[in-house]
C-alpha cells in the first residue's frame, strides 16, 4: 500500500536562495552577492546571466539589497584612506553635518592600502549595507586611477579627480596655491621656496603647480624642495636642511603642520618668524590660530564642500537635472606669520 504525500507532504516548498541561483547561473555565491548588491566589478555578460536565473528561480533578494533598489536606506556611503592628513577628515565631517541635514546617515568605509583589492572590498562592504550613493574621499593618484577603471553603478562623487570632471567635487587646491604664493611675492619676496607634501598625492601635485605657475607668472623662478610626508617632523626636518641656506626670504609650505614643524626649526637656529622668513601654510587647521606666531595659511571652506557633494548625490537619486555647482573657492588667511622682507635677498 502506497500512502501519498508522507510526513513531508504538509511542508511549503523551500524558497530558492542564493546558493541555488548560484549553481543555476553557473557562478559563485559571492557573484550572485556582488549582483544583488550592485557592485562595479562585474562583467555585463555574468551580470544578466545571474539576473536571468533569478527570474527563473523567483528568487527574492533580501530586504538590504531591495532598499539599494527603492532607495530606502537613507544611507550615504564615505569610502576614506586610513590615516590620511587633516583635509579628508574634516571633509567627511562636512559631508556627515550635510547627510545629516538631508535625512541620511553616513557609513564610513576605511582603506588601509591604494591596491584594487582593498578598494573592491570597501566598496563591496558598503553596497552589501544598501547604500544609495558614494563619497570617495581617497586623494592619493593610486586611489583614484583604481576608482576610475571601476563601472560604479550607483552615484557617486570623488573628493578631487585625476581626470574625469563628471562626478568631482573639490576645493580649488590650485588656486588656494596661487593665492598663498601671490600674498608672499605681494609683500615683496622674490625668493619664495616651497616645501610639498607627500607624492602620490593629488593635492600635492595641485599645490606645487600652483606655486610653479605664480612664481614663473611673477618673473621669478620656482625653489621646490623634496617631498616629504603632511606631518610636523617632515616639516622640520625640511627646515633644518633649509636654515643653513640663505637667499630665499619666505616660505609657502605643503600644509599647516608642515609650516610648524618648519618654524620649529628655524627658532631653534635663531631665525625670527617673520622677521627673517615668512612662512604660509594650507589649510588653516583649528590650531594653526595659536602657532607662535600664528599662522598665515589658506582656508578650504570643508562644510561647503560636504553641502556640494550632497546636492551633486541627491540630485542625480532623485533623477532631477544634474547639479554642477563647481570648485569651492578657498580664501587666504593673514595672521601674523608672514610680513614684507627687511631686505631683498632676491
Amino acid at each position: 500500500m502506497t500512502v501519498e504525500g508522507g510526513a513531508n507532504s504538509a511542508r511549503p516548498p523551500r524558497a530558492p536562495n542564493i546558493r541555488d541561483v548560484a549553481r543555476a547561473a553557473g557562478v559563485s555565491h559571492q557573484t550572485v552577492s556582488r549582483v544583488i548588491n550592485g557592485h562595479p566589478a562585474l562583467r555585463d555578460s555574468t551580470r544578466q546571466r545571474v539576473l536571468q536565473a533569478m527570474e527563473e528561480l523567483r528568487f527574492r533578494p533580501n530586504r538590504a539589497a531591495r532598499a539599494l533598489v527603492t532607495s530606502e536606506s537613507r544611507t550615504i556611503g564615505a569610502l576614506v584612506s586610513s590615516g590620511a592628513e587633516y583635509g579628508p577628515s574634516a571633509s567627511l565631517r562636512a559631508v556627515e553635518a550635510a547627510a545629516d541635514e538631508a535625512g541620511y546617515v553616513v557609513d564610513t568605509a576605511h582603506i588601509d592600502h591604494a591596491d584594487r583589492a582593498s578598494i573592491e572590498s570597501a566598496l563591496d562592504r558598503m553596497v552589501g549595507h544598501a547604500v544609495e550613493g558614494l563619497v570617495i574621499l581617497a586623494p592619493q593618484s593610486r586611489t583614484l586611477e583604481v576608482i576610475e577603471q571601476l563601472s560604479i553603478r550607483i552615484p557617486f562623487v570623488t573628493v578631487h579627480s585625476l581626470h574625469s570632471e563628471d562626478h568631482r567635487m573639490s576645493v580649488d587646491q590650485l588656486a588656494g596655491a596661487r593665492l598663498a604664493t601671490r600674498h608672499l611675492l605681494e609683500l615683496g619676496h622674490h625668493r619664495v621656496v616651497h616645501v610639498p607634501g607627500p607624492e602620490g598625492w593629488v593635492e600635492t601635485d595641485a599645490r606645487r603647480q600652483g606655486y610653479r605657475e605664480e612664481m614663473t607668472a611673477w618673473g621669478f623662478e620656482p625653489v621646490v624642495v623634496p617631498a616629504g610626508a603632511w606631518t610636523a617632523d617632515s616639516g622640520y626636518r625640511a627646515g633644518f636642511g633649509l636654515r643653513g641656506r640663505r637667499g630665499f626670504s619666505a616660505v609657502f609650505c605643503g600644509n599647516d603642520h608642515i609650516a610648524l614643524g618648519l618654524v620649529h626649526a628655524f627658532a631653534e637656529a635663531g631665525l625670527d618668524v617673520p622677521g627673517d622668513v615668512s612662512v604660509v601654510g594650507f589649510d588653516d587647521v583649528p590650531e594653526a590660530a595659536h602657532f607662535l606666531p600664528p599662522l598665515t595659511t589658506v582656508r578650504q571652506d570643508f562644510p561647503e564642500l560636504g553641502r556640494r557633494c550632497m546636492a551633486v548625490l541627491l540630485a542625480e537619486l532623485r533623477g532631477e537635472q544634474p547639479v554642477r555647482p563647481g570648485d569651492v573657492e578657498p580664501v587666504l588667511v593673514v595672521r601674523e606669520s608672514t610680513a614684507a622682507p627687511v631686505s631683498d635677498q632676491g
